[in-house]
Formats: structure tokens, C-alpha cells, sequence
């Protein structure tokens, strides 16, 4: 209200000057003088004029009574005019009570005749503001009225000194990032490193959703801590930059930005292909900061070339887009060719979060999101390419409850229409509650669909309570996808929690009754433990997780209503029709860290098309109708594969602020189907690679 009133007397200030014109003190050869400044000499008399009439306001002016009673402090700027008859006169009041606004008309009525101002020995008449402190204390809360020309000149010098006063806002950074309500980048290694603290037993923490805010995990772990203690001593400029600080960092009085270079530098080995070698070559930047209270933003731009071991080309390739382009980087994004056998694939990301308090926080923006507690989730993973996004966490009592609603493409050659991919929505649903200091449940739902008939984004799924499967309902059951879901953790103690997810695509109870291996049973698992410290060793983490997904789960009868992204599986990146179990260790110390994972999984894939086009429900893509049955579907059917992969990454990290790190990689994977087709074969791979790397995004080579 009182910027509305500041803005509406600015308004007024131009106004009186453009209509009425204005006498400065350049034009009269004197001030007007009050009775008791007859005897004043002429340079003087500014001076008593303005002591005067400071003195009359102030013993004449009744602070009207609503004013007292609601304690009000503020002030009272008027606008007012000696005329050339030397009466005063009233333009414009600005006040927040109609009360103060009258008694100021009513002290200036009060006020005498006096001798007007004078110019080329004429009368003439001047114009005034004035500003008064409520309360009125003293005669010190008047202050001294001032000439429109003598304001303007004051705004003229604040103007001169604008620019050097911004450079003399400037302040230290100090680490306003771990602050801010932007998110900490999620990556399996760095959330390590503080998954036990927002774990303990009686939290009231929330850990499905991610990634997290830096300001809700800075209640559990002190980030300036963790810095301090890995701080190495550098006393240059280079080296401070390289081994404990931001790049840039600037902090003025609302503001405060970091901006680093992105780097992910990769040479390495495929021992059992003829290609000589693998290498990653992506440099980025990312400015990430914050503007007022509550508002930050985060950028990031990648531009990247690579080639990569030979299963990961193929399987790139392999979901290429309609268009002509050659691949699609799993997890990144669309690739064009550069040079023979390398790919070009581009990335940008970024998003902007503001929180008006402690309940709200809205993001908008372009990355991925993940919910679950395990290293898969059946829910929403972060294994596809970047996409728009909206989301609303809410936050209250025991409840977190996040909304997001995501902006998706279909690029595959049957959905392209005149060189233009196919748009599809998704909006999601997920509640979390903790039940008890140990207990926490989450209810999960989702649906997608497509653009069609000119439907675009269908309000119907912003309502961010409502049950998706009733409005899926009510707008046709082949119009959209939708999908439900319950997940559970239970903390044992400090260092030990259990989670799990189940997944419900499609579900009919006569069929599970009457046990004939129904397809429209379509529901998935994970069940999985932590184990931290583990054996009394401080920082080793040890992880264990099951994850099953029935056949034709996540897929649709509707081409393009498929739970995907980019020709990726939205979930779980194996899509459906598979068992897996993963076993994980990490471990870090001072600035070393290390991890180790086995992956033992069998998949149910389909065959070659030339000899067997049905689809065995592994691949979500394929429309649900060309299935091989309704009755009669079992886990695993179609082209049985045995997939084992071993990853074994140690590494030191360079700088803890923007988690620089020089690593090596060692990955083991065999590929054993019981029939070999163009793209799914047997195989034995051995992968090693070195390189620097800025870890701020999960990345999953384990297909």
C-alpha cells in the first residue's frame, strides 16, 4: 500500500508541474517571508521561513485518534503552494488515513498571510514539499519544506551517483547458495554424503521427492562445515579458484550470483571392440543466485561430443529420433553426427524456485526429477533426457505433498507429423506422510496424454487433489494413461531403513482369482535397505535392492500414451518384463571417495521382428493390443536375457563447491539372450575410462 501511495505523489509530483508550472529558485530574488522574518536579512531568509513554519505545523498539528490507537508510524508527505497573494494552499497529500490527510488541510488553513515571494519585483507564487514523521514528536519530525526545483536537484545528484553506489553495494559472498531454495544436483555420490543425517530416527524429513532444496537438507547437515574440512591451502588466486572456491561470485544488497565452468572429460577404453578408444569431451557453464527474498535461478549449458562403448552407441542409436538424426544420448538428448563414429548432443538445463515461505516452493523449468529412496525408481527416474517441467512442493505438519506436471515428446517416425514431434503431458501426483519417527507411506499417481484433436494441455489434470483415474474416466479410458502407486520406508535405527515401492498400471481382480496370467495385470515392485556406517565404518554405505516389473507395464493401447520420454522409459530404464537385483557400496574419506556396484538382472526382450513381430512386453513403445495374449503372461516371456554388469569408481574430488572430480572408471557388463537379434546380442564388455568430471547429474550406462 504505501509504494502504491509513493507511486500515486510521484504521479502527482509531474502533473503540478506540467499544469501548473513552477516558480524555482532561479526565478524570484526572494523567499516569502512569515511576520516574524521582516528583520531578516535576505540570505537568511530560507532559514526562517522553513524554522517557522516547521514550528506552527508542529504545535498546531492534533494527531487524529484512529492513528493513536492503531500505534501508526510512518510519513506524511505534502504538497503545497505560497500563491502570489502570500496564502497557503494545499495540492496533494499523501497519507495512508484520510485523517492525517484532513488535518493537514485543516494546520495549513490555520497558517497566516505572509509576504509572497518575489521575482523581478513582482509577486509570484512558489510550490513546496514537505515531509512529516508520524508521530509527531518534535519539531525534528518536520522536516524543512523544500522548492520542486530543489528536489529535483537533489534527485539529479542521487541520479550522478547511482552507478558508484551500486559498486558500493557490493558485498562478500558468503555462501548464500547452501541458503537458497535452490536444488542441490542430484547425483548418488554427493547425496551420499548426507543421507544418513536426513535419515535419523525422529526427523520429520522427507527424502523421496529429489532433488532437495540446499535449505531444507542445511536443517540436518552443515554444508560450511563440510567445506571447512576440506579446504586445502592455496594462497593464489588460481589455486583458491581451483581447489575451494566459485569461479565468480558477486553479492550486491537483493542479489547474489556464482557462475563456474562445466566440465566432463572422459578417455577410455572398450577392451573388446575395434575401436581404438572412448572419450567424452563436454564444456558448459552454470550461473546459478538469487534476486530478493525467497527467488533464485539456476542455468546450465553443456555442449558435448562423444563416443562411447560399443552397447551404449548401439542402444543410442537404436531409439533415434524421426528426422535423420543418428541417436539419442541416453539421459542427455538428441545427437547429431559429428565426424564418422562420434555423436554432437547438445544439453541445455535450468529453472527458476521461489518460496513466499516456509509451506510453498514452485519451480518452472527444464531438467529431470526423480521420487523414491533407492538407486531405481518406478515412479519418476531421472535415466531420460531433460524436459519442461512445473512443480509445487508443499510442505505442513507431517505432509509433504509434490505436484509436477511435465511437458514431453514422442520422436518416433509413426507420431511425426510434417517434421514436428510429437507433445504429450504428463502431471503427477506424489503424498508423503510420516507416520510415526520411523514410518513414512507416499501415495503415488500419474497420468499421460497426448496432444490430439487440438486437446493441448487439459486443465482438467491441474487440480492438485483431485484422483486422476476419475477424471480418466470421465474424458474416455483411451484418452490417458493413468498409473497409481504406494511407497513405504521404515528407519530401523540411525543406520539401518528399509524402502519399497509398488506400481499399479493396470490391475483386474477376476483374472488374479480366476490365475490365468493376465495382461492387464501390469503392477512392478522394488523392495531395498540401507545400511550406513556400516560394520562401524564411518562413511561406507552399503545398499541393497530388489526391483521386478511385470510385462506391458507403462505401456498403453494408445501409440503414444506410453510412460516415456524421447524414446526412454520414464521409470525404471529397463522399461518392463524384469527382474533385477543391485548391490551397491560407497565410501568416502576426506576429499577420496569410492564406489562399488553389481547388477545381476534378466530381462524378457523381444524378437528379431522378421521372424517374431509380437511384443512381449519388455519394450514400452510397442502399443499393448499387439500383444501375444491375454491370458498366459508370465514374468520374463519372450527373449530371455541374463544381464550382469560390475562398476567399479574411485576418484578425488578437486574442488567441494562445484564438485569437480578426476576419477577412474572400470565397467564390466555381460549380455547373454537366449536368441540373438540386429541390436540384442550376446556380449562381454569391458570398459575403462579416466577423466575429470563436474558431478552434478546422475548418469546410467547399466542397460
Amino acid at each position: 500500500m504505501q509504494r502504491l501511495k509513493t507511486s500515486i505523489y510521484l504521479l502527482s509530483f509531474l502533473v503540478f508541474q506540467c499544469v501548473l508550472g513552477q516558480t524555482s529558485s532561479s526565478d524570484y530574488e526572494k523567499y516569502p517571508v512569515f511576520t516574524e522574518c521582516e528583520n531578516v536579512a535576505i540570505a537568511d531568509l530560507e532559514n526562517c521561513f522553513n524554522t517557522t513554519l516547521r514550528t506552527f505545523v508542529n504545535k498546531s498539528f492534533k494527531m487524529p485518534d484512529v492513528v493513536s490507537k492503531e500505534n501508526y508510524a510512518g510519513d506524511l508527505v505534502v504538497l503545497f503552494e505560497v500563491t502570489k497573494e502570500g496564502t497557503f494552499k494545499v495540492l496533494y497529500v499523501d497519507a495512508v488515513y484520510e485523517d492525517l490527510k484532513e488535518e493537514v488541510k485543516r494546520v495549513f488553513g490555520l497558517l497566516p498571510k505572509i509576504t509572497p515571494a518575489m521575482y523581478s519585483g513582482k509577486p509570484a507564487y512558489v510550490q513546496f514539499t514537505m515531509k512529516l514523521k508520524i508521530p509527531l514528536e518534535d519539531i525534528n519530525a518536520v522536516e524543512s519544506p523544500k522548492t520542486i526545483e530543489e528536489k529535483e536537484n537533489e534527485l539529479e545528484a542521487a541520479a550522478k551517483t547511482e552507478f558508484e553506489t551500486v559498486n558500493d553495494e557490493l558485498e562478500i559472498y558468503e555462501d548464500e547458495l547452501y541458503k537458497s531454495n535452490l536444488n542441490i544436483p542430484f547425483s548418488h555420490d554427493m547425496y551420499a554424503y548426507f543421507d544418513r543425517q536426513i535419515n535419523l530416527v525422529g526427523t520429520n524429513s522427507h527424502t523421496a521427492s529429489k532433488p532437495y532444496l540446499y535449505n531444507t537438507v542445511s536443517n540436518y547437515y552443515d554444508f560450511n562445515a563440510q567445506q571447512t574440512k576440506l579446504k586445502r591451502e592455496a594462497s593464489s588466486w588460481v589455486g583458491r579458484k581451483l581447489w575451494n572456491e566459485h569461479l565468480v561470485t558477486v553479492k550486491g544488497k537483493n542479489y547474489w550470483f556464482v557462475l563456474d565452468p562445466i566440465l566432463d572429460l572422459q578417455l577410455g577404453k572398450n577392451t573388446d571392440s575395434e575401436v581404438d578408444y572412448t572419450y567424452n569431451n563436454t564444456r558448459g557453464v552454470q550461473v546459478q543466485g538469487g534476486l530478493g527474498k525467497g527467488l533464485n535461478f539456476s542455468a546450465t549449458v553443456f555442449e558435448s561430443q562423444g563416443r562411447f562403448a560399443d552397447y551404449f552407441n548401439r542402444y543410442a542409436e537404436s531409439i533415434k529420433p524421426s528426422g535423420g538424426n543418428p541417436a539419442i544420448i541416453p539421459g542427455r538428448g538428441i545427437a547429431k553426427e559429428f565426424k564418422k563414429d562420434s555423436y554432437d548432443y547438445p544439453v541445455a538445463e535450468g529453472y527458476i524456485s521461489y518460496a513466499p515461505n516456509k509451506t510453498f516452493n514452485v519451480q518452472l523449468g527444464h531438467g529431470k526429477n526423480f521420487i523414491g529412496d533407492g538407486y531405481r525408481s518406478l515412479f519418476v527416474g531421472d535415466a531420460t533426457s531433460p524436459y519442461p517441467f512445473l512443480k509445487l512442493n508443499t510442505s505442513f505438519w507431517k505432509i509433504k505433498y509434490t505436484n509436477t506436471w511435465m511437458w514431453l515428446r514422442d520422436v518416433r517416425p509413426e507420431v511425426t507429423e510434417d517434421g514436428a514431434f510429437l507433445t504429450k503431458y504428463i502431471a503427477n501426483h506424489y503424498l508423503s506422510w510420516n507416520v510415526s519417527k520411523k514410518l513414512n507411506i507416499g501415495l503415488f499417481e500419474s497420468v499421460i496424454w497426448k496432444n490430439d484433436n487440438n486437446r493441448g494441455f487439459d486443465f482438467n489434470y491441474i487440480n492438485p487433489v483431485i484422483f486422476y483415474r476419475a477424471i480418466e474416466f470421465s474424458t474416455g479410458s483411451r484418452s490417458g494413461n493413468a498409473i497409481v502407486g504406494l511407497s513405504s520406508k521404515y528407519k530401523w535405527n540411525d543406520n539401518v531403513n528399509f524402502y519399497g515401492q509398488f506400481i499399479l498400471d493396470e490391475f483386474s481382480l477376476n483374472d488374479i482369482k480366476a490365475g490365468n496370467q493376465s495382461w492387464k495385470n501390469k503392477y512392478g515392485f522394488q523392495l531395498g535397505a540401507k545400511y550406513y556406517n556400516a560394520f562401524k565404518v564411518k562413511n561406507l554405505l552399503l545398499q541393497f535392492e530388489y526391483n521386478q516389473v511385470r510385462p506391458y507395464t507403462y505401456s498403453h493401447n494408445i501409440v503414444a500414451t506410453n510412460y516415456g520420454h524421447n524414446n526412454q522409459s520414464l521409470a525404471h530404464l529397463w522399461g518392463a518384463n524384469f527382474r533385477e537385483v543391485i548391490g551397491i557400496a560407497r565410501y568416502n574419506r576426506n576429499r577420496w571417495y569410492g564406489s562399488a556396484k553389481l547388477i545381476y538382472g534378466q530381462r524378457g526382450l523381444d524378437f528379431d521382428p522378421a521372424i517374431d513381430n509380437a511384443s512381449y512386453g519388455s519394450n514400452i513403445y510397442i502399443d499393448n493390443d499387439n500383444r501375444t495374449g491375454d491370458t498366459g503372461v508370465e514374468l520374463l516371456q519372450g527373449n530371455k536375457t541374463n544381464v550382469l554388469i560390475g562398476d567399479l569408481n574411485v576418484g578425488y574430488i578437486v574442488n567441494p563447491k562445484t564438485n569437480l572430480k578426476i576419477f577412474a572408471n572400470l565397467t564390466y557388463r555381460s549380455f547373454n539372450p537366449d536368441a540373438n537379434t540386429l541390436v540384442d546380442f550376446k556380449e562381454n564388455t569391458t570398459w575403462i575410462n579416466f577423466g575429470i568430471r563436474t558431478d552434478i547429474f546422475n548418469w546410467y550406462f547399466d542397460f
